[in-house]
């Protein structure tokens, strides 16, 4: 492993700059790429110019990045950017599914060529699409920074001409496979998994219920996930899921004026019974119970 290849950079991690109410950002890569900050924000897309070289790592496969490329992070997809240069220049924008849905409500990035599970999101770049695409980035740092007033407008149409820029190339389709598939897959499993909570609100659903939606976000299938955590943890993949579904249950009940029903909602739970149900199996106690005592 080259130079800081022991600090890693997970999509979906956000940085504290990036306020809650804010739908789009734009960074230089050399800020943050060597820092792994481990934060709360889970719901913001990525797109990324790399000018360094490093490893792009996801469940049992991963890809050489060795020279300048275009990458697209989708945050229900874990991977791990293992830098090996010591120089990590670029640019990266961070945006939610709103940001781009105001002038086309009907786009829904997870179904998007380059944000779909199981698309090919890196793009290597020459000599004059390398400095075309850094102009792009400079100029979004220049309009985010400026107070022109409709520059969120102008930004989104900066954002647009790097995705449709990047449908005019080729992907990237070389992967390699690790190794230690199965270590890899369990840590990116339980990353995914954790990346889940906490349940921020009522009207907030639980995305990822079953071990298939899981294996599904990791282009793995469900069988080789079901292994791999077992071999690792001793432990099935559903016992996972139900041990952290019961967790966060508990401190909704707890520390929450929810009412039963909308916790159950927001945990997956189309019928508070069925939710009721798996509390008491997993439990040996009521929902309502619990939160009285």
């Amino acid at each position: 492993m080259g130079p800081g290849a022991d600090q890693i950079v997970l999509s979906g991690n956000q940085f504290s700059s990036l306020k809650i109410t804010e739908q789009f950002k734009v960074f230089e890569r050399k800020t943050y790429v060597r820092k792994s900050n481990v934060l709360n924000r889970r719901d913001f897309y990525k797109i990324s110019l790399t000018l360094g070289t490093g490893r792009l790592h996801y469940a049992d496969k991963g890809v050489e990045v060795n020279r300048p490329a275009l990458l697209f992070s989708n945050p229900l997809i874990p991977y791990i950017w293992e830098p090996v240069s010591r120089d990590q220049d670029g640019y990266f924008c961070l945006f939610s599914d709103g940001f781009l849905k105001v002038k086309d409500p009907r786009l829904v990035l997870q179904e998007h060529p380059l944000f779909a599970i199981g698309a090919d999101p890196v793009f290597f770049l020459e000599g004059k699409q390398k400095d075309y695409v850094a102009g792009i980035f400079r100029q979004m740092l220049e309009e985010y920074n400026a107070d022109y007033v409709y520059k969120f407008d102008l930004l989104r149409n900066l954002v647009n001409l790097l995705m449709h820029e990047a449908m005019k190339m080729q992907p990237v389709v070389s992967y390699f496979k690790h190794k230690n598939a199965a270590e890899r897959i369990t840590s990116l499993f339980l990353t995914l998994l954790e990346r889940q909570f906490p349940i921020d609100s009522p009207q907030d659903e639980l995305k990822l219920k079953t071990p298939g939606d899981y294996a599904k976000h990791l282009s793995v299938h469900v069988n080789h996930l079901n292994r791999s955590v077992r071999q690792v943890t001793a432990r099935t993949t559903t016992e996972h899921i139900n041990e952290r579904i019961i967790s966060e249950a508990k401190a909704l009940l707890q520390h929450t004026n929810w009412s039963i029903s909308d916790i159950a909602y927001s945990l997956g739970y189309e019928y508070p019974t069925y939710f009721h149900n798996f509390f008491k199996r997993q439990t040996n106690a009521s929902p309502g119970s619990f939160r009285e005592n």
